[in-house]
């Protein structure tokens, strides 16, 4: 294993500066941090590590150029970190901030030193859905000498997602699968076709319930109470699914991720129109009667009237990620 790239495995435990012990000038090595599938709106994520023997000079500047340039957000680390005792990450300032300028993000090394592990943060834009994107990678030294390193390419998922809707029974009760929103009954009344499902919470006797998604087209049975904003009919179908935590919409650190190839592969034959009596950190596969999407809605967390701060009485908090069929 070359030097600098055992110095970096070692140096990303913790983003610790890696040291050269023994190269013939200056080197350069690129780890990817982040997983799963690669999410408009969400970081890809790497470490860049360059280092010379102290004895041929010092950094002068690192930088990285994209493919695609990134969305707000994206930039190169102008400090090292090492972690303490207790986890935590402790910065150590090497350089002025970074510079983004279109696809380029540049970093001018200010403190005097022959080696550093930096961070970078892609924020994966809305224009590279479906594409694919790679990065350059380089650095400069004080002495001329120059080396860069590819990564790449990486596939950008064609599906978007959408955190944290909260939808409360009365209010906001009507969600859009195509804007990813939910409305209230006003706001629904004046895009009708574009409202795939209503939920609502019942406490009815002797009947299981509680917490529900249902399409506008389901009927009465399953919208008791419910006005619907008039010409609201759309038969959307759903696959109701227990234990699919995505780490994406869960914010988790572990499981499984939701990914672009995981909708076409659904059978939607025979499913239904409701799902009544759903929980906490369920889930919901959907199809829209234009059959132009597919969804999963994660249910991150409901509240049937008990004390939440999170979310009001009788509505649920959910995260979408969705994928265009059509």
């Amino acid at each position: 294993m070359p030097i600098l790239l055992a110095a970096l495995f070692t140096a990303c435990e913790n983003d610790a500066i890696p040291t050269v012990k023994s190269a013939s000038g200056l080197e350069n090595d690129c780890i990817k941090r982040s997983l799963g599938p690669n999410v408009s709106g969400l970081n890809i994520e790497f470490v860049y590590a360059m280092a010379l023997p102290a004895n041929q000079g010092k950094l002068t500047s690192a930088k990285v150029e994209a493919s695609i340039a990134g969305a707000e957000g994206t930039y190169l680390e102008h400090r090292s970190f090492h972690t303490d005792g207790s986890g935590s990450d402790i910065p150590v300032v090497v350089g002025n901030p970074c510079v983004t300028s279109g696809t380029t993000s540049e970093v001018t090394f200010t403190a005097d030193t022959c080696a550093a592990a930096l961070r970078y943060y892609y924020r994966i834009p809305q224009e590279a859905k479906g594409r694919s994107v790679e990065f350059t990678f380089s650095a400069r030294a004080g002495n001329g000498q120059e080396v860069s390193y590819k990564m790449g390419p990486y596939e950008i998922a064609k599906m978007d997602m959408a955190l944290d809707i909260v939808t409360t029974d009365g209010d906001n009760c009507y969600l859009s699968i195509a804007d990813l929103t939910a409305y209230n009954a006003a706001d629904a009344a004046s895009r009708t076709d574009r409202i795939d499902l209503v939920y609502l919470y019942r406490n009815i006797p002797n009947v299981t319930f509680a917490h529900a998604f249902v399409a506008p087209a389901s009927g009465a049975q399953y919208m008791p109470g419910v006005s619907l904003p008039s010409g609201a009919a759309n038969n959307t179908l759903i696959r109701k699914v227990y234990g699919l935590r995505d780490r994406h919409l869960a914010r988790l650190q572990y499981g499984i991720y939701v990914d672009d190839p995981d909708f076409p592969a659904l059978d939607f034959t025979g499913m239904p129109n409701y799902a009544v009596n759903v929980k906490n950190e369920g889930g919901l596969w959907v199809e829209t009667q234009d059959g132009k999407y597919r969804a999963y809605i994660y249910v991150n967390t409901v509240n049937p009237g008990s004390s939440n701060p999170d979310i009001p009485a009788n509505s649920a908090k959910i995260s979408i990620k969705r994928y265009a069929m059509k």
